[in-house]
């Protein structure tokens, strides 16, 4: 491994700042909910566990968090960043009119801006109640907060190939705050990336597009640069971005999305729909500097 260990809540040093130069003849961008790691269980507990703070006589009835947890998981191919969960939560729990799983899934771009004005929410106080709920749950129990924590058998080893390999250079671009992810990382997969490969959009605020783009600018000339995703809706960002044509886009399909979406990736000629099998295939002609 070329990168030194951490700390657990060490949070990255270049969640907010420009990607570092890069020799190596792949750069690979990856996210890390729903390509690195299923979080789905434990940002769902999460959400529930903020939504008591924030609402707690709405949430005073215990006995219906198992209802909203299995509403959680089937909403979670919407989620972006994680104090989401929060408001889905709340929504589920109450069964609100024009909030359906389904009516969720089909248009929450447009849905979750009408929660936060209803409930006067804040985007920031939100990022960082949620973040808190984490931090206390790391602090009080840290193995209780991991094992809800799962990593895909097979990403993590190939990951730590490329990550190993002078021919790869691994990045992490995330819209979960970087201690988190570098946490998980570390304790669950034994996969260690350098603070300053470690992007959160959480924290920086910074499209994805906007990492991708300084990426190019620090890439070695003529490397081969993919970016793999589980997020369809963020690869179609990336394709009408000037400046990202060279990136090769992978949305894998073990990741939040649903079939209507990997269907159209598929059908997409700027997309690549990927299993785990292709994936690690993918990242191991990397670290030996043939990939193509």
């Amino acid at each position: 491994m070329r990168a030194p260990g951490r700390g657990v809540v060490t949070a990255a040093a270049s969640s907010d700042s420009a990607a570092p130069p890069s020799t190596a003849s792949t750069v690979l961008a990856l996210d890390f909910d729903g390509v690195v790691c299923d979080s789905e269980p434990e940002s769902s507990i999460s959400g529930w566990k903020h939504a008591a703070e924030v609402w707690p006589d709405v949430f005073a009835d215990a006995s219906q968090m198992d209802r909203v947890l299995e509403g959680l998981k089937r909403t979670r191919p919407v989620v972006e960043t994680g104090f989401e969960n929060t408001l889905l939560a709340r929504a589920i729990l109450e069964n609100l009119p024009g909030f359906s799983v389904e009516e969720i899934i089909a248009d929450w771009g447009a849905l979750m801006p009408k929660l936060m004005s209803r409930w006067e929410l804040d985007r920031s106080e939100m990022v960082a109640g949620y973040g808190a709920i984490r931090d206390r749950w790391m602090e009080a129990d840290l193995d209780g907060w991991l094992a809800p924590n799962l990593v895909y058998p097979g990403v993590a080893e190939a990951v730590i190939e490329a990550e190993a390999s002078a021919h790869s250079d691994v990045f992490i671009v995330t819209t979960k705050q970087a201690r988190f992810a570098s946490a998980i990382m570390e304790k669950k997969g034994n996969l260690i990336i350098p603070d300053e490969r470690v992007f959160s959009q959480t924290v920086s605020g910074a499209p994805k597009t906007d990492v991708l783009l300084d990426l190019s600018a620090n890439a070695h000339k003529g490397a081969r640069k993919i970016f793999v995703e589980d997020k369809y809706s963020t690869l179609v960002k990336v394709t009408k971005c000037p400046g990202l044509e060279d990136w090769e886009l992978f949305l894998v399909d073990w990741g939040y999305n649903t079939a209507e979406e990997r269907a159209a990736a598929e059908a997409d000629p700027r997309m690549r729909l990927v299993a785990v099998k292709e994936f690690v295939a993918t990242l191991e002609e990397a670290a030996r500097g043939g990939a193509k």
